[in-house]
């Protein structure tokens, strides 16, 4: 993409009322713009590295037999009704259609899911089974103040699965966790994300979160790391030595939740009369689990975590662009020249490329704005540069800045992939 193309700019006056750190930096390099608390729109910058999150979630969902579905965000009361949640869920929006119904709009997705999957499953053979979205979600949060980790309108991958007892339930539970630190690990937050025992578990004692370790974390939890896992500060005095060891060694961490796993049993099945035949003809009660994700706050997580003074540090398989080209401004036209032939270059060999071909702006703000953006690598073109038939190659996270003859440049970054 042509930088002197992309409608946004980066910008130096913020919302006044925003104080989260993802929030501003991600308005400031113009990937989101705040509509009100806790809503926000996705420009095109922000939009790029959420479809890739979104593409990674779809990856791994599949590859455990997931399939992808769409249910609607508009839910009718008489659906709430049924579970009891219409009453007692507090984050619900509700309102009222022209056609006097009422309806809350989509926090949760169990009261639409069951009642759907019913209609396909009767009998043992049909289990398990498993279905997602990805969908956008609401909920009417009273702390909306931590930009896209915690907002009134965000995205969510809701995996529900459906199974006939409770061990095939534990086998697949086990599965998608393993399934969600690949997810954490390719967005760049695996060796900072823990399986975290947490209360809520309608069907087993515990349920499971996902905490990732961030100074700025609203949650706080207690980290046994010889084991690698955490107790959440909810549970800790239930839960006094570490679940696996039994050692009383914890660590006390501030952390951001990036998902959530629970084991629901009967929960949801029982009220729709979800039910399947046994092998001997029996009637059972489908027994179900769930496990939330959301893409737009593991993006306002990695924000949090991958960065310096400077700006964003993207992790390379969800960044926006994988390289930032830089033209520095000359009158000599063989740098215009030489910087779009590597910018076709680079596109030809499946590289995507933001390229800064911007006339009125200085070289140092074009660093900057680049260091801002974030992505994993940039590269200078310059009279400087081509006098040695070479390109400055610098890759966001280290300070090395490295010259690479310009016939080496595409070869050295799609090796690097």
């Amino acid at each position: 993409m042509l930088q002197s193309k992309l409608f946004t700019k980066t910008i130096k006056e913020l919302p006044k009322d925003e104080t989260s750190f993802n929030a501003r930096q991600l308005i400031r390099a113009g990937f989101i713009d705040k509509l009100a608390a806790g809503v926000y729109s996705f420009l095109p910058l922000g939009l790029l590295v959420h479809d890739k999150i979104c593409r990674i979630i779809r990856e791994e969902m599949d590859a455990i037999g997931g399939q992808e579905i769409l249910m609607p965000a508009l839910i009718p009361k008489e659906s709430w009704a049924a579970t009891n949640r219409w009453e007692n869920f507090d984050a619900l929006f509700r309102l009222i259609g022209g056609d006097k119904k009422e309806y809350g709009l989509g926090a949760t997705h169990e009261e639409v899911v069951t009642p759907l999957v019913k209609k396909f499953i009767f009998s043992y053979k049909d289990l398990p089974a498993a279905v997602y979205q990805i969908q956008t979600k609401f909920r009417n949060e009273l702390r909306a103040k931590a930009g896209l980790i915690r907002g009134r309108e965000f995205s969510m991958k809701d995996l529900y699965s459906f199974h006939a007892d409770e061990k095939d339930l534990n086998k697949f539970y086990e599965i998608v966790i393993k399934s969600y630190f690949k997810i954490f690990s390719r967005c760049g937050l695996g060796d900072l994300t823990y399986l975290t025992y947490a209360l809520g578990g309608t069907f087993s004692k515990y349920s499971h979160e996902f905490q990732t370790l961030a100074k700025t974390g609203e949650d706080t939890i207690y980290l046994c790391k010889k084991c690698k896992i955490a107790v959440n500060k909810e549970i800790i005095e239930e839960q006094k030595v570490c679940p696996q060891c039994k050692k009383k060694d914890f660590v006390e961490e501030k952390a951001v939740e990036v998902g959530n796993i629970f084991k629901l049993g009967t929960r949801f099945s029982k009220p729709f009369g979800f039910s399947y035949m046994d092998e001997k003809g029996g009637k059972q009660d489908v027994i179900m689990g769930c496990y939330g994700l959301g893409p737009s706050r593991l993006m306002g997580t990695v924000v949090e975590v991958c960065h310096d003074e400077q700006g964003m540090i993207w992790p390379e398989e969800i960044a926006p662009f994988r390289v930032h080209l830089i033209e520095v401004r000359s009158k000599e036209a063989k740098v215009k020249k030489e910087t779009e032939k590597l910018y076709n270059d680079l596109r030809k060999n499946g590289v995507e490329v933001l390229y800064d071909d911007r006339d009125e702006i200085s070289a140092g703000e074009k660093f900057a704005e680049a260091d801002l953006i974030g992505c994993p690598y940039r590269l200078v073109v310059s009279e400087k540069t081509l006098a040695k038939d070479s390109v400055e190659v610098k890759k966001r996270d280290k300070k090395e800045v490295e010259m690479v003859k310009i016939s080496e440049v595409a070869k050295r970054i799609t090796n690097n992939a």
